[in-house]
């Protein structure tokens, strides 16, 4: 399976320029320290890998793969699983290959450059994944709609969405709750609270949900949500 970086057909040329370079200037220097840093905010990535169970041969996608973190992650715990990633930052995308040389997984994990929302298994060179995860991205998306409507299209037909994300934050004293809003808005990250709310209005009956404490993230997995 090989790495690439090409770009995926864009239908909206200028809305795709825009956000990745809106991506890539909001990551061009933080991507050196993003791990780092993230890891201690950016909750629940590391539990929902450990369960996604993963069989022998099956392929998941990461929509807005970033740094390449959790592919790596997920590659190492899975051996036997393929592994796609898609960001709309090209600058994102080289910290990506470069971790993912680093690790010797580049037989295994493909990166490609897009939008979530134009996300189509055809670009990977594939029919269909069994797995799509967005981890702390749909926050970042514009058409967050669109996002998961492109990842729910490109899943077989028992395939899995994984989502984990910021909450609403309404369990947090509010002067930390607008601290940290304003700390987000700040690096263009909207917590989906619609979403939220349909999850917990009982939309998705079958999947399983968890939301952390204060309701600072959620995560949530079903069958083609």
């Amino acid at each position: 399976m090989s790495m690439s970086a090409e770009p995926c057909n864009k239908p909206s040329q200028d809305h795709a320029q825009n956000h990745e370079r809106l991506m890539d200037k909001v990551y061009r220097r933080q991507r050196y320290l993003y791990d780092f840093t993230r890891k201690y905010y950016l909750l629940g990535r590391d539990r929902l890998i450990r369960d996604l169970a993963l069989a022998p041969g099956e392929r998941l996608v990461e929509i807005g793969c970033g740094t390449g973190r959790n592919l790596v992650a997920i590659a190492r715990a899975y051996p036997q699983a393929h592994l796609f990633g898609l960001d709309a930052s090209a600058q994102m995308l080289k910290t990506a290959a470069l971790q993912v040389r680093r690790a010797g997984l580049s037989h295994r994990i493909t990166l490609v450059q897009g939008l979530a929302e134009q996300l189509s298994p055809a670009i990977f060179g594939q029919d269909a994944f069994e797995h799509a995860l967005f981890s702390y991205s749909l926050s970042m998306i514009p058409d967050w709609r669109g996002a998961l409507a492109a990842a729910r299209a490109a899943l077989a037909p028992e395939g899995q969405l994984h989502v984990v994300d910021f909450g609403d934050l309404a369990g947090l004293p509010v002067p930390v709750r607008r601290m940290l809003e304003g700390w987000l808005k700040a690096f263009h990250v909207t917590p989906r609270v619609e979403l939220l709310a349909e999850i917990e209005r009982g939309v998705r009956q079958n999947g399983q949900f968890r939301v952390l404490p204060g309701r600072y993230a959620f995560a949530f997995s079903d069958r083609r949500m």
